[in-house]
């Protein structure tokens, strides 16, 4: 499975907070879609450009802006002046390979998330990442592409449940991060069904790229596993190093995404070996199937020896030979070989 290249060489000997968008392009062109909401509305902008969020004049106590497909850093300056956002930050922004993380810029506390989908081919996760920017009455959420993660928020906002329009900024980013936690069940969910595929082929008759797909699935979990690690270090870190951007209510939610973390690194924990088993058992499958075929060629080998014993011996140059001048030696040893054979597979039916 080859890696996608994130070039990071590019950004060699350049000065901190150079905006230069690192790691691939997932969509042709970048968007923003505005949720300006409060207790009594909502309004729902969708912006043509990115710029123009730098002129929005917000209408409600809480705005959320989505942008995806950011790979300008002129654009994504613009933003950062507009909401006063430090350089690091920004710089952080257009590197899609960052690590996840928790960091507190004053005012506002920037986080960074993955989020996972399980492909076929080429590789066997897709991994995007996703920032949050929160600040007093305002959330920036900075992905690669468009994606249904968030959707069921902005349905609870649009219907006006739960009182989400109501609560504050830190329920909102508390909602945000329990989604992303959730959609990692069901890439799990979705391993443990491609576990259970390749160990039917394995067991049925494995092809000639099983060997690989195995080696795929156990670099797919690890990678899983060594990116929840640092989710679930942000996790435990927010309600004690940034507990002052969620409420005490929030506290309790956010120990509870803790929880659902520390589940979802014990099932890739369960996965990983899984996979190791997979392979164990694809060996020993492989290994029992090439004894079986070398005791098929050995039986058949067998058989034939003592004929071919019998045809050296007659083959052999002397005057003085029985059968030699028989005129049914032909048939006698023709037929000594047969009977010789058919014992033997007398008896290697009646020992199976």
């Amino acid at each position: 499975m080859r890696k996608p290249r994130k070039l990071r060489s590019r950004k060699a000997g350049l000065p901190p907070g150079s905006l230069v968008h690192i790691g691939e392009i997932k969509t042709p062109e970048s968007g923003i879609t505005l949720l300006d909401f409060g207790p009594d509305g909502l309004v729902e902008t969708r912006l043509a450009q990115i710029h123009d969020l730098a002129g929005y004049h917000q209408q409600h106590v809480h705005l959320w802006a989505n942008i995806y497909g950011l790979r300008e850093g002129d654009d994504l300056a613009g933003i950062g002046s507009a909401f006063e956002l430090h350089p690091l930050l920004l710089e952080d922004i257009l590197n899609t390979n960052q690590r996840q993380k928790a960091e507190s810029y004053g005012d506002y506390l920037y986080l960074v998330l993955h989020r996972y989908e399980v492909a076929e081919a080429p590789a066997c996760l897709v991994q995007d990442q996703i920032s949050l920017v929160i600040g007093r009455g305002r959330l920036l959420c900075f992905q690669e592409r468009p994606s249904k993660t968030f959707e069921p928020i902005r349905e609870r906002l649009r219907k006006a449940q739960d009182g989400l329009r109501a609560a504050g900024m830190d329920m909102l980013a508390y909602s945000l991060i329990d989604s992303v936690v959730d959609s990692y069940f069901g890439v799990i969910e979705q391993l443990d069904e491609r576990a259970e595929r390749l160990e039917a082929e394995i067991l049925g008759g494995p092809g000639p790229g099983v060997l690989e797909q195995i080696h795929q699935f156990r670099r797919c979990v690890s990678h899983l596993r060594r990116n929840l690690y640092p989710l679930r270090e942000l996790l435990g870190g927010l309600h004690r190093e940034h507990a002052r951007f969620f409420g005490s209510d929030i506290q309790l939610y956010l120990r509870d995404v803790y929880d659902h973390t520390v589940h979802i690194v014990e099932s890739l924990d369960d996965l990983r070996e899984l996979a190791t088993s997979l392979l164990d058992v694809h060996l020993t499958t492989s290994s029992q199937r090439l004894n079986l075929e070398l005791r098929t060629l050995t039986v058949v080998a067998t058989i034939f020896m003592p004929a071919t014993l019998i045809a050296g011996i007659f083959g052999m140059n002397f005057h003085t030979m029985p059968w030699l001048r028989e005129p049914r030696g032909f048939l006698y040893a023709t037929g000594l070989m047969l009977a010789i054979a058919a014992v033997m597979v007398l008896l290697f039916w009646r020992r199976r």
